[in-house]
């Protein structure tokens, strides 16, 4: 390679220079030098201060080319380049020179940011929302051994001994928005699995779903197992009730494993699919089952308790089901539960 160069030098000078430049952040990568490290060897080959930023973190580091920390207001950047890691911007690098920039500042500076994101990649957790859909499906199969699991979460950021909580996600809206906003101080990673968004997470605050997400959680242990669970979850999920925890399921979880076919002979579930033709009929039942209160529903439908009532006795005799009795209630509520979850 030494040869090359010379060769290459001799012929274009500028071209042997970056390969000279390639061949400097190859030799620092293969050492696992962290970011401080990167910024002060790019001080020293750029003879100016370099500098680097995280988004995510707000860190930001710059040497002088004497090898030391700089702090405190510099130069402006005469040269910039975003540091991108799973096509996120993650950060930036920059060289601050007082003339103009340099013939090799860009090459120099696209191989610094490369080693940074392959830094902040290996030594994270890194502050991309976005995931390889790969690793994180390998996370969540319950046919992953726990070795390959353990590999993927690394490389995901997260640590090997925190449990992790799975969510299974229904939205329009990027699926990275979304882990943002539920996992505002992360590690947070996301990813379409089977047509179901994913999201990995340690901690999140259920209470910033954006309106409009259907979101199933699981519960914070094995991430296969909190799969399973999320994705049950999110069948239970209802426009009134858009996101819903598994461990506050409690025996409803055993409505979802009736076979399809044996829900739709029940006489009770057939009487709401014939039903569910009427919406406003279908919400009246469901505003009713989800409080247990005619007044409560029938403020929640803005409508007046007696018309309420009305519409209960019509609904009731259509079901053959007295909605007055607490049997009644349960079986209407099973009933609708379990027509929901066939048309989830």
């Amino acid at each position: 390679m030494e040869v090359l160069i010379a060769r290459l030098s001799h012929l274009d000078p500028e071209a042997g220079g970056a390969l000279r430049v390639v061949m400097f952040y190859d030799t620092l990568m293969r050492r696992r030098v962290d970011l401080p490290a990167l910024a002060r060897s790019s001080a020293g080959l750029a003879e100016c201060v370099a500098g680097l930023r995280l988004h995510g973190t707000g860190q930001v580091i710059r040497f002088s080319p004497d090898g030391k920390q700089v702090s405190g207001a510099g130069l402006p950047a005469s040269t910039t380049t975003p540091i991108t890691l799973d096509d996120e911007e993650i950060g930036s690098v920059w060289l601050e020179r007082p003339d103009a920039p340099g013939a090799l500042d860009e090459v120099l500076l696209d191989r610094l940011s490369i080693a940074a994101a392959s830094v902040v990649e290996r030594y994270g957790p890194a502050r991309t929302t976005m995931a390889d859909p790969a690793l994180v499906e390998l996370v969540i199969s319950s046919d992953s051994d726990e070795a390959g699991r353990a590999r993927a979460l690394r490389l995901l950021g997260f640590a090997a001994d925190l449990p992790i909580r799975v969510v299974a996600v229904r939205s329009r809206l990027p699926l990275d928005q979304i882990g943002g906003l539920i996992c505002p101080a992360r590690p947070v990673k996301a990813a379409p699995v089977a047509g179901i968004g994913v999201i990995l997470a340690t901690t999140m605050d259920p209470s910033r779903f954006p309106e409009g997400v259907r979101a199933g959680i699981g519960a914070a242990q094995s991430p296969g197992q909190s799969w399973l669970e999320a994705r049950t979850a999110l069948r239970f999920t209802t426009p009134r009730q858009p996101v819903v925890h598994y461990c506050d399921l409690g025996a409803l979880t055993l409505l979802a494993q009736v076979p399809p076919g044996l829900a739709r002979e029940n006489a009770d579930v057939a009487a709401i699919a014939h039903m569910a033709g009427n919406p406003e009929d279908l919400e009246t039942l469901d505003t009713y089952c989800a409080t247990g209160s005619l007044r409560r529903a029938a403020d929640l439908l803005h409508l007046h308790h007696s018309s309420v009532a009305r519409r209960l006795d019509l609904i009731g005799r259509t079901l053959g089901i007295d909605l007055t009795e607490p049997t009644g209630l349960t079986r209407a509520r099973l009933a609708l539960t379990t027509w929901q979850l066939l048309n989830d």
